[in-house]
């Protein structure tokens, strides 16, 4: 696979959340606001892509036996890593608490070790430290696309600055995890309907 691809193809062609429909439950959990959105989809991209790093870097001394332990022990390192780096900063303290447990789950996440499995143990480091941080870029963009329209309608703000008119009434269906849902089906549609290859015979 050319390098272009590797970049390219999980963001818009194989996306994991429209086309793989991978990481859908945190998609509805963490989508209420676009600031948790952002720090969901960076933490995402950030243990995805040096998780594939070190692994790629360690395929061949892995033993066969022990592999998902191994790449398990590497991303949760990482996602703890990640975590403590949040509750650090005085600006992400309060993300990080809003975000509770999906920040923690990220270890369950099937994109990381999807793409572990798929790509790293197989390629170069580059090329899948490269892969790592596509795919969570391509989980970030519907992360974020879902947030975008969430808290405008649901809280009338985007990342907590009023944007809407002052005598705008907030509607409580929006912030719902079943409007996510519908949102992201829309989002599946369209991109089904540009991308005819993606369309069931």
């Amino acid at each position: 696979m050319k390098l272009k691809e590797t970049i390219l193809d999980p963001i818009f062609k194989s996306n994991p959340i429209t086309v793989l429909v991978l990481g859908i439950c945190s998609s509805l959990a963490v989508t209420v606001t676009l600031k948790g959105a952002l720090v969901m989809a960076l933490s995402v991209m950030i243990v995805c892509g040096i998780s594939s790093l070190i692994l790629s870097i360690m395929r061949n001394t892995i033993p066969g036996r022990v592999r998902i332990i191994v790449q398990l022990v590497v991303v949760a390192m990482m996602v703890i890593l990640v975590d403590q780096i949040l509750k650090s900063f005085e600006a992400t303290y309060p993300i990080d608490k809003q975000l509770s447990v999906y920040i923690s789950l990220i270890i369950t996440n099937c994109i990381v070790m999807g793409r572990i499995e798929a790509f790293a143990l197989g390629n170069k480091p580059i090329p899948s430290m490269l892969d790592g941080l596509a795919n969570g870029a391509g989980y970030g963009m519907i992360l974020l696309i879902v947030a975008f329209f969430r808290e405008l309608l649901g809280s009338g703000t985007l990342f907590g600055l009023q944007v809407m008119p002052a005598g705008y009434v907030t509607n409580n269906l929006v912030i719902l995890p079943p409007f996510a849902l519908i949102l992201l089906g829309c989002i599946v549609w369209v991109q089904r309907s540009i991308q005819k290859d993606l369309q069931e015979k």
